[in-house]
């Protein structure tokens, strides 16, 4: 069935951006270098640790920064500030999934209005959308609203800046924990974009499932 929206909001890291390979070859590597086993994986610990870092605002600088150095001691491996702030300016050289640009760029010819909501800084977000040619027509980020999604302040903003309803918006995103939770208790439909083959919680019920953006192109029009 063709769904009307005229709005699409997406998460950026993780659902443009492949943020676990991007977290695993630089802050991964580093700590690697550093003397961590081969074969641990830093992203189960990062992704705990980073959401206790955002439990208030601070720049995403810093939360990036200050969970590198808790992921770090974590494992018992020295980490210098340098260091640390070092991996947080890697950001905009991480890669997009390999079907992010044309997916967009269809979008874009189809007349839809694509927003994105992101838990970053605006200059990191500018790099990474300019280095990786990303189509959009928007986006809202942790600095502008002073807050961190799950919070709502990135849907308040793009609601008032945007004159959108949550029933012509549809969110895209691949965090069950930053996306999904939260715009559904907005009650904006919702597509969970499963990059990485998680198991569902039996309690989420994201409006559409897709493991990948090609998805979305067979529900619009």
């Amino acid at each position: 069935m063709v769904v009307k929206f005229s709005f699409l909001t997406f998460d950026c890291y993780g659902t443009l951006i492949d943020w676990r390979n991007g977290l695993e070859t630089s802050l991964g590597e580093l700590l690697r270098s550093k003397g961590l086993n081969t074969g641990i994986s830093a992203y189960p610990v990062y992704v705990r640790l980073e959401a206790e870092q955002e439990a208030s605002y601070k720049s995403y600088r810093c939360v990036l920064c200050d969970t590198a150095m808790s992921v770090a001691k974590h494992f018992g491996v020295e980490m210098t500030v340098n260091e640390a702030n070092s991996f947080a300016e890697m950001i905009p050289d991480w890669k997009p999934f390999s079907d992010t640009v044309e997916v967009l760029n269809s979008l874009h010819e189809r007349g839809y209005r694509v927003i994105i909501l992101s838990n970053i800084d605006r200059d990191l977000l500018q790099r990474t959308i300019t280095r990786n040619k990303l189509t959009i027509d928007g986006y809202v980020t942790a600095e502008d609203v002073g807050s961190y999604k799950p919070s709502f302040g990135h849907w308040n903003r793009f609601f008032a800046e945007y004159k959108a309803t949550n029933r012509e918006t549809l969110h895209v995103a691949q965090s069950i924990y930053h996306d999904i939770v939260p715009s559904s208790k907005l009650g904006i439909t919702n597509a969970w974009i499963n990059r990485y083959g998680d198991p569902k919680p039996k309690e989420i019920n994201p409006r559409y499932v897709f493991p990948n953006l090609a998805g979305l192109l067979n529900v619009l029009d």
